[in-house]
């Protein structure tokens, strides 16, 4: 039985309904126990598989690494040099960190040009882009709506009109003047608040990935909650193996539909275990910018992009979206594939775009691409 590595979704813990699973050739079971900083190696023919966790970002941060041998001891630092790449962009990045770039950015008066790194400027700029793309659907000026909704939740009850006008009023990136020359960030009006929490951990995880691949050990993968990024393929194997698992799939590793990665991501973003119900309806953690509110289709999206922030990115856009405007708005970029589960009536509802791998025979391959109704 190949082992598998299991990915919660991207908010911290297991999604019950749609989660990631990596599985790894000719391995054993290899689970990721909580602040482990290492598990033993596994062995394969002059090779040693090593796995290493540390918490960061609110969830998991996994790093499994294909050592020739005698190269083992040549890992450790350079892993530590990735988690430290990826808890330096915490600090940068996370809002719930009073002390954190993101915050200074959003406490900074309006109509002042604000110096920021390397990191919260690519960030936002990608992001930015993708606002325009999907015409505001991702959007990491929400902050005050995600902010509400969180109250909302915990308060349960739904946040009023008079709440949510003042709210909306400080979202939208074009509130934002980013100048790429002095890599300023410039806010047109006070009270913003800012959420990356659709593409941080995805641009966390390639930034690790790249510090593998530069020490040294190229056949690598960096999960971050919801996120996979992969290298070069495993010793003897095509590529990193992913399976992607609903619940009518069941938890049988040999039920799980699979596809194969090489230098690539995927990302998973949809309804986790964060919603509550109100009156009968359900609302995800996924909170919409037209609405304000949480998501009340259960969506589940998984993307394959060439890097983990385009992924990361584009799943919590195609949830957001909704079923048929995210395929479509998938299908018009290439490069990018995605497969979109859709639960109405305890039924799952598939749609993929045309690239999107799929093992020849495979009972995902056998079912219909139709989009639900």
């Amino acid at each position: 039985m190949p082992g598998s590595l299991t990915a919660p979704s991207r908010h911290g813990k297991a999604d019950p309904w749609v989660r990631l699973f990596l599985v790894a050739l000719a391995t054993p079971l290899v689970t990721i126990a909580p602040i482990a900083r290492s598990n033993p190696p596994t062995k394969v023919a002059g090779w040693s598989l090593l796995t290493f966790t540390e918490p960061h970002m609110g969830t998991e941060f996994t790093i499994r690494v294909w050592a020739e041998a005698g190269r083992e001891a040549d890992l450790p630092p350079v892993v530590k040099q990735a988690f430290e790449r990826v808890r330096d962009l915490e600090v940068a990045l996370s809002d719930y960190r009073p002390d954190s770039e993101i915050n200074a950015l959003a406490k900074a008066p309006a109509g002042e040009p604000v110096a920021v790194s390397d990191d919260l400027y690519a960030v936002f700029e990608t992001a930015g882009r993708l606002t325009t793309a999907t015409d505001g659907a991702f959007d990491i000026t929400a902050g005050p709506l995600i902010r509400l909704w969180r109250m909302s939740r915990k308060n349960n009850a739904l946040p009023t009109p008079e709440q949510l006008a003042p709210a909306k009023a400080r979202t939208g990136f074009s509130n934002l003047v980013l100048d790429p020359d002095e890599h300023t960030i410039t806010k047109r009006i006070e009270g913003m608040l800012f959420d990356v929490g659709g593409i941080a951990k995805g641009y966390a995880a390639d930034a690790a990935l790249r510090i593998l691949k530069k020490g040294g050990f190229p056949q690598s993968l960096v999960a971050a909650s919801g996120d996979i990024v992969v290298g070069e393929p495993p010793p003897g194997e095509a590529g990193w193996r992913i399976g992607i698992e609903t619940l009518e799939l069941g938890h049988d590793l040999k039920d799980l539909q699979t596809v194969t990665l090489v230098n690539q991501a995927i990302s998973t973003s949809g309804d986790t275990r964060r919603y509550f119900e109100y009156e009968g309806v359900r609302y995800s953690h996924i909170v919409s910018t037209k609405t304000g509110l949480g998501l009340t289709e259960r969506i589940g999206a998984s993307v394959i992009a060439s890097d983990a922030t385009t992924s990361d990115s584009h799943a919590t856009a195609v949830a957001l979206l909704g079923p048929k405007e995210g395929l479509q708005f998938i299908r018009n970029h290439r490069g990018i594939e995605c497969q979109i589960v859709v639960l109405r009536d305890g039924h799952e509802a598939f749609l993929r775009s045309d690239g999107f791998p799929l093992p020849p025979g495979s009972q995902a391959q056998k079912e219909s691409a139709v989009a639900p109704p």
